[in-house]
């Protein structure tokens, strides 16, 4: 463990900070969205736009890192998120925010791939799911806490953005002055989705509706939480513990997942997480009942943690469970399939979900989550009935974040070996000039 953290602590101060940025700003937009009286369906547009330049950058920046390098990638892209933010407090428009969240998106996704094709170089057999841990507790722990800066200063105001720029561009400082040598980047060549597909139908479906329920619940819930009249102590609360508990959770529901059918969990997780969508809509129609009808608000909280503990692992569970499917040799290329059936699911989440809270409500935010979680389940239903569970020694299931790219599904443990890193990738570069 001291190993890794010499070895990489500039990488996870880094990522450290921008994740802290990233958990602030996806909050701040919702809510001034609210504050801006935009339309629910301009507001889902406008989230939108993240999964949309989240889902171009994944195609071509792994060209682009292979012919600039590393480090000029990550500054660069930290430096145009950073600048972005700001323009946004500039120009407060629907549309405007669009381009810019594309922009977002494929500067995030750049980062993403950065950091784990980073880490992945500096990982042995040894010790790379141990990294992904590290990795996976950063991601998830500074990404929460970020939410709590909403506290900062009024949405409204100039402040926050810039905030979120100063740590933005903070997050450059470690990367830049580190002295370890930059992996040499190595393109992951995805399998056919025709190929995936025939591998595990349940898989690939399941990871494109799930896409469209991940792109929604983080974006629209402070959106969600705003229009609800939470304070935004409370909003910071809610969205704090929805990424919290998503990743405790990983790991006890993950080794049920390895003990028993992993297709039988993940229809398990895909009820109970629409039962407790359906239970925090009954908790928030009693929160502002008058004397001792109302309820409070600590309902509310925790049918958010018991639905974020069923549905966050659901992205690992699936990529565990089309590895059940498939030879060893194939994990990390079914798995950059996985990710990109998930964009596509992801980009048309956030607008989607809005579609519902204009038909309904603004519990139309948790019908739209119940709905497409029950589409998994029931689907999964039909595939045990077609097709029975199939022994493989070689797939476990193993905590990932949502964001991962295929770089860093390598440290998948399970994947293919890699080598050990040499002496001389690990020594600083000493110049003798």
């Amino acid at each position: 463990m001291h190993k890794i953290l010499k070895n990489s602590w500039a990488l996870f101060l880094g990522m450290g900070a921008i994740m802290l940025a990233y958990g602030f700003q996806g909050s701040l937009l919702g809510v001034r969205a609210v504050k801006e009286e935009f339309s629910l369906a301009a507001t889902g547009f406008m989230m939108s736009g993240y999964f949309v330049g989240y889902f171009i950058g994944a195609i071509y920046i792994p060209k682009l890192i292979a012919r600039v390098g590393h480090i000029r990638i990550f500054a660069a892209f930290a430096s145009v998120a950073s600048l972005v933010i700001l323009v946004h407090a500039i120009f407060v428009n629907p549309i405007i925010w669009f381009l810019l969240r594309v922009l977002t998106g494929i500067s995030m996704v750049s980062i993403y791939t950065v950091a784990e094709s980073w880490l992945n170089d500096r990982a042995s057999n040894k010790n790379r799911g141990s990294v992904l841990s590290i990795y996976m507790v950063i991601l998830y722990g500074t990404m929460g806490c970020g939410m709590f800066f909403l506290n900062f200063s009024n949405p409204i105001n100039f402040e926050p953005f810039l905030l979120i720029s100063i740590i933005t561009s903070g997050a450059l400082i470690p990367i830049l002055l580190t002295k370890r040598k930059p992996p040499t980047f190595k393109k992951i060549e995805p399998m056919s989705l025709q190929e995936v597909y025939i591998s595990s139908p349940f898989g690939m479906v399941s990871s494109f509706f799930y896409g469209t329920i991940q792109s929604a619940l983080f974006a629209l819930l402070a959106v969600y939480a705003a229009g609800m009249n939470f304070s935004i102590f409370q909003i910071s609360v809610v969205t704090f513990l929805l990424a919290i508990s998503g990743a405790v959770s990983q790991w006890p529901i993950g080794k049920i997942s390895d003990m028993y059918d992993r297709r039988k969990v993940i229809i398990l997780v895909s009820f109970a997480a629409a039962f407790f969508a359906l239970c925090a809509i009954f908790a928030s129609g009693t929160m502002y009942y008058d004397g001792m009808l109302g309820s409070s608000k600590i309902w509310f909280y925790l049918f958010i943690v018991l639905f974020s503990f069923c549905s966050l692992p659901m992205f690992s569970l699936i990529l565990a469970h089309t590895n059940d499917f498939i030879p060893k040799e194939k994990f990390v290329a079914a798995g950059a399939s996985l990710q990109f059936t998930f964009g596509m699911g992801a980009m048309g989440g956030p607008f989607l979900c809005s579609i519902f809270m204009n038909l309904t409500n603004l519990n139309g935010y948790f019908v739209f989550l119940m709905f497409f979680h029950i589409l998994i389940g029931v689907y999964g239903v039909y595939r045990s009935r077609v097709r029975p569970v199939v022994e493989n020694p070689d797939s476990q299931f193993v905590a990932m974040p949502q964001s991962i790219t295929p770089a860093g599904i390598e440290l998948n443990p399970t994947t293919e070996p890699i080598e050990e890193p040499s002496k001389s990738e690990i020594k600083p570069k000493v110049n003798n000039n």
